[in-house]
């Protein structure tokens, strides 16, 4: 990741719009905002979300609350909790996440 083109600024995410992203169960809800190629989410799972489909995006994921586990497609699994993050690289290891309880995540990709 390279961050170049754009200046200094900050964010109240209060005033980022919340948009609804189905799940193959459950739903994300992402607050989203780009800065040059970089995008930054705030996103929440509700209870019981599974992704859809395999992710091969590379990304820093923050845990702000709840708890979540990623699945790598070769089968390991990884849990995280507040304070904790994952981060993948663009085709590393495709992966997908769930959450039982609901989670919150700060995400950069």
């Amino acid at each position: 990741m390279i961050l170049a083109g754009f200046p200094f600024a900050t964010l109240d995410w209060t005033t980022v719009e919340r948009t609804e992203h189905p799940g193959a169960t459950g739903t994300s809800y992402w607050q989203t905002r780009m800065f040059g190629e970089v995008r930054v989410r705030i996103i929440e799972y509700s209870p019981g979300y599974l992704t859809g489909y395999w992710c091969t995006k590379g990304h820093v994921f923050f845990c702000i609350e709840g708890e979540l586990d990623i699945e790598l497609q070769d089968g390991r699994t990884y849990s995280l909790a507040p304070g904790m993050s994952f981060q993948v690289a663009d085709n590393a290891e495709p992966h997908r996440n769930f959450t039982r309880h609901g989670a919150k995540f700060f995400v950069v990709d």
